[in-house]
């Protein structure tokens, strides 16, 4: 039975849960096609079977949960923890050492942009928790990026139908260009939006700046 096969047929047994339970258990790390499964049940809203916003309350719920739990293990237990029973969460000491050095390389952010990158994803809840990120920055990064990676893959299939398989692979394909790319484009719509106003507040600092320069200079002047 191939994947496909095998997660139609969950749908058709199970429903909504599948994709409440799947994801959760994805993001303790066990093995789960989060990203598969959630374009088929956005074709399945595009054929009708199943309602789209209900599809985004329950994959949002599954994901944030399964994150939290994974940064509250990792605050909890710490990394000698890790370290000796992440074998059985497949967490091996390669994907720790890789999700670390993408911390290195990219702080914060990279609970955001995980989402989006085959093998480190799934730890780093466990890694935010492990370094005590304040929960609530955790949490802003974490749900956003939740957010925005399940309406990306619910949306490849509610949007593109039955072409959903082949938009699905070319994604996986390109998925950090295309999210780089996005991301670009976001960036630049809001700099040009507000441009008047980013102007007008470095404008505003460089004098603050100047005016305490002079200020400084008399007071030398007086002296």
């Amino acid at each position: 039975m191939d994947m496909l096969t095998w997660i139609q047929e969950l749908f058709a047994d199970y429903g909504y849960s599948v994709l409440f339970f799947g994801l959760l258990l994805e993001f303790v790390a066990l093995p789960f096609p989060g990203e598969t499964t959630m374009a088929f049940a956005g074709f399945l809203s595009y054929t009708g079977r199943l309602e789209f916003m209900t599809l985004i309350i329950v994959a949002f719920a599954g994901t944030t949960i399964g994150m939290t739990i994974t940064y509250f293990i990792g605050l909890k237990a710490g990394l000698p923890f890790i370290q000796r029973y992440g074998k059985w969460f497949f967490f091996s000491p390669s994907k720790l050492d890789k999700t670390q050095r993408w911390f290195e390389k990219y702080g914060s952010i990279l609970i955001s942009i995980g989402y989006f990158i085959p093998g480190v994803r799934h730890f780093t809840g466990y890694f935010s928790g492990i370094i005590a990120l304040p929960f609530r920055k955790f949490a802003i990064y974490a749900y956003s990026g939740a957010l925005f990676w399940i309406l990306l893959f619910l949306g490849i299939g509610r949007i593109f139908g039955p072409q959903w398989m082949g938009i699905f692979h070319l994604f996986e394909l390109y998925s950090i260009w295309i999210i780089s790319g996005i991301a670009a484009i976001t960036l630049f719509i809001i700099l040009y939006r507000y441009r008047r106003k980013i102007i007008a507040y470095l404008g505003k600092g460089k004098a603050d700046i100047k005016l305490k320069s002079k200020i400084k200079e008399s007071s030398k002047g007086r002296q």
